[in-house]
């Protein structure tokens, strides 16, 4: 395995992703969060390339357009 493809843990993806790990824990309750790993009932893992292509899905260059990328 290569390091991006290492899971990593929460506190770890909510500093790539530059937010809090109430937000993770948010998305993957009501959904539209990047994918995870759910090794157990309280143990959850993130690949890092799933976070970059996650993040990379959002790139916008308006605010039209962050409107249409929200609603979906």
């Amino acid at each position: 395995m290569n390091d991006d493809n290492c899971l990593i843990d929460e506190k770890r993806a909510a500093e790539i992703l530059g937010v809090k790990p109430r937000s993770l824990q948010a998305w993957r309750i009501r959904g539209g969060g990047p994918p995870y790993v759910k090794i157990s009932a309280k143990c959850v893992r993130y690949r890092i390339t799933d976070l970059e292509e996650w993040a990379a899905e959002r790139v916008v260059s308006s605010t039209s357009e962050a409107t249409v990328a929200a609603s979906l």
